[in-house]
């Protein structure tokens, strides 16, 4: 390719600031990686779901995410032993390539725009598959783009292909040098949770113990909302006399709290901890482990989400429950998942609460079958929102990491 003038002034502005090589955090683990960068701060959530999706549906795939400076890293709430997360490097030359001799990614998919020269040049000079998706008019630093079009052109032409979310993007795309054929309008990306998975076993052997039983479901509680969840179960028994709770406690330490608490207020509780299954005259059931939340989000018409009442606390992924077919209710204290939320409430697939009173009186009501169906079928619309783009991505993925295993 000829000289770009524009990346030559770049990399001299570059050349005179400090040169920050930091270590790579970590080992690069075997196997393919596809590398993610998040350059949106704001949506963070949908690019872990998107790795979560990818290691899903490839066997052995690791996902490296790299955030921009920044970014809160907290707001990754989920974990998992096949997703690393990293700060982005810097734009310095070594830098670069020692992130690069480091991670030796097959797959780069960059989310959003704001684009690094070096970063983006020297992905695309190491052969590795790139990809632009949810592009959009903001993520173009339009002075740039003016005084060092070139440069900019010589970035977007490294990518295969470009998935933007809007019309806009897609002429400001064109302005910017490339072709029709390179560009697709998608969705925008959007979180859209996982589905957690369940023992079918237990699904059928507690559903046949329940049976016609209404159920609701209280998760990820600190040990400060344990009152407030059993007043309102207390007044939600008192228009459905046979209504099960299930108290999911957030620390595991906590559980002999909830079940000493419980008993304390006359409810007949039972540990399923312990192996115990309930029967007909359970009123609570008391669990630990956070890896049944799939098994009782299957179970439970109606969920409520918690570390969400208290302060300090900032609220779990609602898109857990909803992917399930779970109405949510949920108190004010969701800050990393604010957006999540929102999008919920207002396709009426979530509803806000402040006490045990609001709390009570919300289960009564959306207990009843008609109710919890509308609610969780505006959840599952709202779910689905990102799945066509999420599909597409895999797809182009899949394609080509299989490229990579058939070159070698």
């Amino acid at each position: 390719m000829a000289r770009s003038l524009g990346l030559a002034a770049y990399r001299a502005m570059i050349r005179h600031g400090t040169a920050d090589v930091v270590p790579p955090s970590g080992p690069r683990p075997p196997g393919e990686l596809v590398w993610i960068h998040a350059a949106e701060s704001g949506n963070l959530l949908a690019v872990q779901d998107l790795a979560l999706r990818l290691c899903a549906v490839r066997t052995g795939l690791n996902v490296l995410i790299t955030l921009p400076e920044g970014a809160d890293v907290t707001a990754l709430a989920k974990t998992d032993n096949n997703v690393i997360v990293q700060p982005v490097p810097g734009e310095h030359q070594s830098t670069v390539k020692a992130f690069h001799d480091h991670w030796k990614p097959d797959c780069c998919i960059w989310v959003w725009g704001a684009l690094r020269p070096n970063l983006v040049l020297e992905t695309g000079a190491r052969q590795c598959a790139m990809f632009l998706i949810d592009a959009d008019t903001r993520g173009f630093d339009g002075r740039r783009d003016r005084w060092l079009s070139d440069l900019t052109y010589r970035m977007l032409s490294q990518f295969d292909y470009v998935l933007t979310r809007s019309e806009p993007g897609l002429q400001r795309l064109l302005q910017l040098g490339l072709t029709r054929q390179q560009i697709e309008i998608t969705s925008p990306l959007l979180a859209g949770g996982q589905a957690l998975p369940c023992v079918d076993s237990d699904l059928t052997e507690l559903s046949a113990v329940i049976g016609g039983r209404p159920v609701w479901f209280a998760t990820q509680l600190q040990a400060r909302e344990f009152p407030t969840i059993l007043s309102a179960h207390r007044q939600a028994m008192r228009l459905s006399h046979r209504l099960l709770l299930i108290l999911q406690a957030a620390e595991p330490g906590t559980t002999a709290e909830a079940i000493e608490l419980s008993q304390a207020r006359g409810f007949v509780t039972v540990n399923w901890s312990d192996g115990t299954f309930p029967d007909e005259a359970t009123q609570v059931l008391v669990t630990d482990d956070p890896g049944d939340r799939g098994l009782f989000f299957r179970l439970a018409p109606v969920s409520f989400l918690g570390s969400s009442l208290v302060q300090g606390e900032s609220g779990c992924d609602p898109f857990d429950a909803a992917a399930l077919g779970s109405s949510v209710l949920y108190g004010p204290k969701v800050r990393h998942f604010m957006g999540s939320y929102t999008r919920l409430a207002a396709a009426g697939a979530a509803r806000i609460v402040n006490d045990a009173d609001a709390l009570g009186t919300a289960v009564s009501r959306l207990i009843a079958p008609d109710q919890a169906a509308t609610m969780a079928h505006a959840g599952w619309d709202v779910i689905s929102q990102g799945a066509a783009l999420m599909d597409r991505v895999t797809d182009l993925v899949q394609d080509a990491l299989d490229d990579v295993v058939r070159a070698h």
